[in-house]
């Protein structure tokens, strides 16, 4: 590695660890929160609905201003609004105050991590898919270590603060870091309306299943991380610890998953990655849910396939589109992908009451399966635009 990508890389790195740390602690520490500040269930659920929406609104905006405004100003000035949200914990003893850190933390990192997936192919052409799997583990691995440890060693309000103090300072080291990194690609490489062909109707149809493939995707591995402990509990009887050790089984396979199999994405190629690890991934998740309480095994295991797929279908995206539109066609595919993951989680637990876990359940495998057919048609459709060597 030259300089510039030694620099790159350590920056990502300890950004993205941080980034998954950061975005664990409204989980971790949601009881400390109700204590401390006497919350009612349904005002410490407005934290995970202010992140939500911090989400979107960071994710809808962003992408053109980092195709506007080039991305390096963009990932310093969001870093910038990250390293605040952080400090406010630090000073504040508020719940109002943490909501408003909640919605600029959590919707920072999820452009922060997404500005990384972008940048990545830039920085780091020729090994694009083998790193950016890299930095997702390593985000992975700020996420549950912060969990594992966090949760036993600094469990109090003073814990949490702490944790915002270290945080603090990692994002100042990230934007010093940021400086010293040349950044190409962004604004002014390209206009749009150079790529303007014939097949704009194509690409029209592209765009819309993209949307489809990550709304859907959110969709099953989202409604694993929030229902699979309840699904276990309330459709087999399984007891909470045992319960909690499939869904561990599951999120473990997601993080050891990027950092194993980012070799093979990289020798793969972005295109053939997907198709084989898509296709094992939705096979293993459909068996899982469709066996019931025998497939329970098989649904965790499916973490180990779909670990890779978010990253590549980021990563999928850049490859598609031009420099100049590549990170706004992301912001609002994934936006728009997230908005139907909301509107999943805000209505399974009505469609579970009704029809109980078993049955509501079978939505997920549903959804994986559209996810799958979304994909092989972006890739019948890549042929149409010219796109087919991906």
């Amino acid at each position: 590695m030259n300089r510039k990508k030694i620099l790159a890389f350590v920056c990502f790195a300890v950004l993205m660890f941080a980034l998954g740390s950061s975005d664990s602690l409204r989980g971790i520490f949601a009881p400390v929160f109700q204590e401390k500040f006497v919350l009612t269930d349904a005002q410490l659920s407005m934290m995970v609905t202010i992140s939500y929406i911090g989400n979107l609104l960071f994710l809808s905006i962003g992408g053109k201003l980092l195709d506007t405004f080039g991305r390096k100003r963009v990932m310093i000035s969001v870093t910038a609004l990250w390293f605040l949200a952080m400090v406010l914990n630090v000073v504040t003893e508020n719940y109002v105050c943490i909501m408003i850190s909640m919605f600029f933390a959590l919707g920072a990192s999820t452009l922060l991590n997404t500005s990384v997936n972008i940048m990545t192919p830039v920085l780091f052409a020729g090994s694009a898919g083998l790193m950016v799997n890299v930095f997702f583990f390593i985000q992975g691995i700020g996420t549950s270590g912060s969990q594992f440890l966090l949760g036993r060693y600094v469990f109090s309000y003073e814990g949490f603060r702490a944790t915002c103090l270290v945080l603090a300072v990692i994002g100042v080291a990230t934007i010093l870091l940021l400086f010293l990194i040349p950044m190409n690609g962004g604004a002014g490489v390209q206009k749009p309306e150079e790529f303007r062909t014939d097949a704009a109707e194509q690409k029209k149809s592209v765009f819309v299943l993209f949307c489809l493939m990550f709304g859907c995707y959110f969709i099953a591995e989202h409604g694993i991380m929030n229902w699979m402990l309840t699904y276990c509990i309330q459709a087999f009887g399984f007891t909470s610890e045992k319960a909690s050790l499939y869904l561990s089984v599951f999120w473990g396979g997601m993080t050891v998953g990027r950092l194993v199999f980012a070799g093979f994405v990289q020798k793969m190629g972005t295109k053939k990655s997907l198709r084989i690890f898509g296709a094992a991934g939705t096979v293993l998740f459909c068996v899982g849910v469709i066996a019931g309480q025998t497939g329970v095994i098989l649904l965790s295991l499916s973490g180990l396939a779909l670990s890779v797929l978010y990253p590549t279908m980021v990563l999928l995206i850049q490859q598609m589109y031009p420099a100049a539109v590549a990170a706004t066609r992301t912001g609002t595919i994934i936006s728009i992908g997230t908005i139907a993951d909301i509107l999943f989680n805000s209505v399974f637990g009505v469609i579970a009451g009704a029809v109980g876990y078993r049955m509501g359940f079978m939505i997920l495998p549903a959804a994986m399966i559209c996810f799958y057919i979304s994909l092989c048609r972006i890739f019948a459709g890549t042929r149409k635009i010219g796109a087919e060597n991906l």
